[in-house]
């Protein structure tokens, strides 16, 4: 039976004891390039295991590549679109559900980029790979943000464009909808309040220091997110295993900002 397969990869993403998910993503290559915190992937990786999130993005490649050592350690989520330098806000289809299947994945993730000129194709990719993966009871994660050519720069992160990104990722049958944080609670609220689905904060770029992380994690789970899918906020900090324990502090035990730093020795 598809659904009772869904449950149980999403049973095996979510920690049982907060109903919440921490994933770390290590798919930023091809968009971004070799950065820093990610040219050197099987030590990173490495790194990423050892600190169990619960979960760990990446591309096909990079699993089959590197993952064998960690097979059933830590669950996966297999990224299938890519953005590049080129093409910023266009994810082009590399991965697909019958990979994601052999490999051993527990969700698949799509990028989409909404109010912008390539909106409509990306829909369209989204709810081709929703119906794939819905026949075989594979959950499907979205990274959707406003952030298309036909809304200003300054506008990208407004909570009635981020409103509008997770919802319509739900109304296509998305189970995980990463997006923007909006920058503050009150206006967060107004994000969660309209999708009916479990919505993830994206990370971005990285922020100044630790405690800009957990204050914007802590604001977020308070106001109602399931959970956060962090990238360079983890891997580009001097010490990412630090990093992973002071949000798992929060996710999962409920810790407040200042007490997630004093646990890794931290006042910053």
């Amino acid at each position: 039976m598809p659904f009772l397969g869904k449950q149980v990869r999403l049973n095996r993403l979510f920690n049982q004891k907060s109903g919440k998910i921490l994933v770390i993503a290590l798919d930023h290559a091809v968009g971004w390039g070799v950065i820093k915190g990610i040219d050197e992937i099987e030590k990173t990786l490495e790194l990423m295991v050892k600190s169990k999130p619960d979960a760990i993005t990446m591309q096909k490649g990079i699993i089959e590549k590197l993952y064998e050592p960690h097979a059933g350690k830590i669950p996966f989520i297999m990224k299938c679109t890519t953005f590049a330098p080129f093409h910023p806000v266009f994810d082009a289809q590399v991965g697909y559900v019958e990979e994601a299947i052999r490999l051993g994945a527990d969700a698949i993730a799509v990028g989409c980029t909404v109010c912008g000129d390539d909106q409509r194709e990306l829909l369209h990719q989204l709810g081709i790979v929703t119906r794939e993966a819905a026949a075989v009871g594979l959950p499907v994660v979205s990274h959707i943000y406003p952030k298309g050519n036909l809304i200003k720069e300054d506008e990208k992160y407004q909570a009635k464009y981020v409103s509008y990104a997770a919802r319509a990722a739900a109304e296509l049958g998305v189970d995980i909808i990463k997006t923007f944080y909006t920058g503050d609670p009150k206006s967060y609220a107004e994000v969660i309040k309209a999708c009916p689905g479990k919505v993830v904060v994206s990370g971005g770029p990285k922020l100044p220091t630790l405690k800009d992380v957990l204050r914007m994690t802590r604001d977020a789970i308070d106001t109602g997110a399931a959970g956060v899918t962090y990238g360079r906020n983890v891997w580009q900090d001097e010490d990412p295993i630090k990093v992973v324990e002071a949000l798992k502090s929060i996710i999962h035990e409920g810790k407040s900002v200042e007490d997630a730093l004093a646990l890794v020795g931290r006042n910053r």
